[in-house]
Parts: structure tokens; C-alpha cells; sequence
């Protein structure tokens, strides 16, 4: 009896295990193929967006608050997204990103503190895409990873959410709130 028991529990357990495990797996752009509204970045990024956002450190402490003011266009699938940014301590920093659109919902980039080509993929509501950000720290330039999220939530908000990487380990998050302006 005891053995049959400890069986069950061992069978339970495996399950509870690898159910827990695949609960931890990334979130995919495909999973929110059919989240609406539907986002496509030449319409959204179009015009004048603004940005409010948090920079937080890898312990959830707010290090940096800021606006952003972007001044976006496309012509022929090729789109300028020129961006002023405006920190809370008075500092402004200015990052113009060159978009593509390749097609099929997928997105490429480069800005002047981007290393290489930003790559990403757009599907239903969301887009999720990947760089490496030259970052000035402390007199130095650290070469850190973004995993950077944007779901749209209706024709003028767009949430934002990206993770900063080095060698893996997190860094911090960069959280925006954009709003089209109409």
C-alpha cells in the first residue's frame, strides 16, 4: 500500500514538475497571433508619439524616469523613428532608429547606439524584438542585450517592456506607455 502511494505521489509529482516547468518557458510572438487590435508599426509609428517611461533595476528600484517625444515616418516600407529623450534629472539623449519592414510581419533595424541589426517579429497585437545597446556607464560603454516587447492596447496606447542583459545575467527593465497623438 505504502509503495503503490508513493508511486501515485512520484507520478503527481513528475506531473506538477513539468507542468511547472512548461509554465516557465518565454512567451513566443505567436502567442498573441490572435490578440486584437492588430498592430502594425507604419500606422501606429506615424506622426507624433509620445513616451513616458521607468528605467528599473534588476531589484525593481526606479533609477532613471523619462519622457520621449518621436517623430516618426514611413515611406516604402523603410521607416524613421527620430526620438528626443528627456530624463527627470534635466539630461537629453537622441536616438533616430532606420526601420525595414521585410515583410510578413517582420521587422529590422538599426539607430546609432544599436551594435549590429535590431531583428524582430510582429503578430496580432505584439511585437517582439531583439538588440544590442551600447550603453554609456560610469565613463564606459557596456555592450547589453534587450528582449523588447510593445502590445498594443487600442489606435493610441502601446505598452512597452524590454529586459537588459549582459553575459545573461538581468540588469533592469525599461517600462514605456506610448500615446499617438491624433
Amino acid at each position: 500500500m505504502i509503495n503503490r502511494r508513493l508511486v501515485l505521489m512520484s507520478g503527481i509529482g513528475s506531473t506538477v514538475m513539468t507542468t511547472g516547468l512548461m509554465g516557465c518557458a518565454s512567451p513566443t510572438v505567436m502567442d498573441y497571433a490572435n490578440d486584437k487590435p492588430s498592430l502594425n508599426l507604419q500606422t501606429y509609428f506615424n506622426g507624433i508619439v509620445d513616451a513616458w517611461g521607468i528605467f528599473t533595476d534588476r531589484n525593481g528600484k526606479v533609477v532613471k524616469r523619462f519622457t520621449v517625444e518621436m517623430k516618426c515616418q514611413w515611406q516604402d516600407g523603410k521607416g524613421i523613428l527620430d526620438e528626443d529623450f528627456l530624463y527627470a534629472d534635466g539630461s537629453q539623449e537622441k536616438r533616430i532608429w532606420k526601420l525595414t519592414d521585410l515583410g510578413n510581419g517582420r521587422i529590422e533595424g538599426t539607430a546609432g547606439d544599436v551594435v549590429g541589426m535590431a531583428s524582430g517579429q510582429i503578430k496580432g497585437n505584439a511585437f517582439n524584438w531583439q538588440y544590442t545597446l551600447a550603453l554609456p556607464v560610469d565613463g564606459m560603454v557596456l555592450h547589453v542585450q534587450m528582449d523588447d516587447w510593445m502590445y498594443l492596447m487600442n489606435d493610441r496606447v502601446m505598452l512597452n517592456k524590454a529586459r537588459m542583459t549582459k553575459l545573461g545575467v538581468h540588469l533592469g527593465d525599461v517600462t514605456l506607455s506610448f500615446n499617438r497623438r491624433i
